[in-house]
């Protein structure tokens, strides 16, 4: 029966011959000489499973095995065709969802980059003057507005900008941190280990609970270049705790002629406190108490691309623009013009909240939460059960752990399916859906799911039922 199969098998020059041969290759785009390989690949993996009997040899002369040998192909093509970054719809409820790519950016950013990457630009042209111009010189005036800076600059993630910092302000020279800030900002970096890489010495102070203004004030040496602050946006100390404030530090580190240094991570510029969200400082607050170099992301609180922001003290910048680091982590065109336009969008703070996508979900209430999900479950079939329940967004990213923002969940289940078959199949599918199992039953959060996303979600579900009807 084996050797009776294999020799059912069809040539690869007549395989080649068949019109389904031709309409793939047309259909995705690929040269014959490489649909050909795919095909070589696919005859190769069914002799295999002929040989091992890992097939059901009658089933394969009854389908066809020229059939069969085309759906393999076919397979592989659209494997192969497929982007490996894909789209995926955020059903956790996690607004800055780090493995999701942190901040959606706005409409204005999305057409700036759209304009940007389709035509030249004068990304390092003075079309003033007619001569090479500075990417830095790009959003310099944008970030000074929006945070009372002297000067600034960008670079390729906020890592790099407290790499940059320290190694071109404090290499060799001390840096003294609290131990209550030594943190580890994701994917396993830490304040220490970047400061290692920089050259610059770390020096730790106080306690892990409490640090005191002497702790600074005993760790000076003639070898010490800046006092470093870290904002713990990322975790918090209750209890029996106690820190030195920028406005007490500000004193000591200009008497002490030592760069006065704070990381504030998340990078608000909004200020969601007025809302009663959180307790984040905002960056323009931290400079007006007297730090020398603020750093943080632009792709958090900020709500726009992946990027770096260094702002501070016209002196100190202009060091960091001339660095050697400062063009090996510059950023490109496009995440110029992405934050250029998030950026532009705080100039109007009665418009920023609903224009850009990271403040609307944060700031989203529980009610419209509501209105969504209510809108699902009135388009949802009866081969699903729903529940509505009261639950809790996070703002995500490492970025106020302590919030929790009221929201509805939509708790999913049928009776023809388990919760984990249900789960996986709506992130196998197109577009993904990102869920959660709470009491096995699929939990989706419509804080972070827009309403043209809810006829997609809809539509997975409905081919979701029908694959197991």
């Amino acid at each position: 029966m084996v050797n009776h199969v294999l020799r059912q098998i069809p040539a690869i020059h007549e395989l080649q011959q068949d019109k389904r041969f031709n309409e793939l290759a047309k259909n995705y785009s690929v040269s014959k000489s490489k649909l050909t390989e795919w095909l070589q690949e696919a005859v190769a993996d069914i002799r295999r499973g002929v040989l091992a009997e890992l097939v059901d040899l009658e089933n394969l002369e009854v389908v066809g095995i020229d059939d069969v040998i085309f759906s393999s192909l076919s397979e592989r093509l659209s494997h192969h065709s497929s982007f490996k970054l894909r789209r995926v719809i955020n059903g956790t409820g996690t607004v800055l969802h780090t493995n999701l790519g942190r901040a959606k950016l706005s409409e204005g950013a999305i057409r700036r980059v759209v304009e940007t990457a389709f035509s030249y630009s004068n990304l390092e042209y003075n079309l003033t003057e007619g001569k090479r111009g500075s990417r830095h010189e790009l959003i310099e005036e944008l970030v000074q507005e929006a945070t009372g800076a002297e000067a600034a600059m960008v670079v390729n993630n906020n890592a790099a900008a407290v790499y940059l910092v320290l190694k071109a302000l404090a290499k060799h020279k001390e840096v003294i941190v609290s131990r209550g800030e030594l943190v580890e900002i994701g994917g396993s970096f830490r304040v220490s280990s970047i400061m290692e890489e920089s050259g610059a010495e770390l020096v730790e102070v106080g306690t892990t609970n409490k640090t005191h203004l002497y702790d600074y004030e005993q760790a000076i040496t003639e070898q010490t270049a800046m006092i470093m602050k870290v904002h713990t946006s990322n975790f918090k100390i209750i209890g029996f705790t106690k820190e030195v404030s920028i406005q007490d530090l500000q004193p000591l580190a200009s008497q002490s002629d030592l760069i006065l240094y704070e990381d504030l991570g998340s990078g608000a510029l909004y200020d969601l406190r007025k809302h009663g969200v959180g307790n984040e400082p905002t960056v323009s607050e931290a400079l007006a108490r007297g730090v020398d170099i603020v750093t943080f992301s632009g792709d958090k609180l900020l709500g726009g691309p992946q990027a770096g922001i260094i702002a501070g003290k016209k002196k100190w910048i202009d060091q960091l623009k001339k660095h050697q680091l400062a063009r090996v982590l510059r950023v490109d065109k496009m995440t110029l013009a992405a934050l250029e336009a998030t950026l532009k969008e705080y100039r109007n703070e009665e418009t920023v909240v609903e224009s850009l996508p990271t403040l609307q979900s944060i700031l989203l209430s529980k009610e419209k939460v509501e209105e969504k999900t209510i809108h699902f479950q009135a388009k949802l079939s009866p081969f699903w059960q729903t529940e509505m329940r009261d639950g809790v967004s996070q703002v995500g990213g490492g970025t106020m752990p302590e919030v929790e923002l009221p929201t509805k969940l939509i708790l999913l289940s049928s009776q023809a399916i388990k919760a984990q078959l249900i789960h996986d199949k709506l992130r196998q599918g197109s577009p993904a859906i990102i869920s959660r199992i709470i009491n096995e039953k699929i939990a989706l959060d419509f804080r972070t799911i827009t309403f043209n996303e809810i006829d997609e979600v809809i539509n997975r579900l409905t081919e979701i039922e029908k694959e197991l009807s």
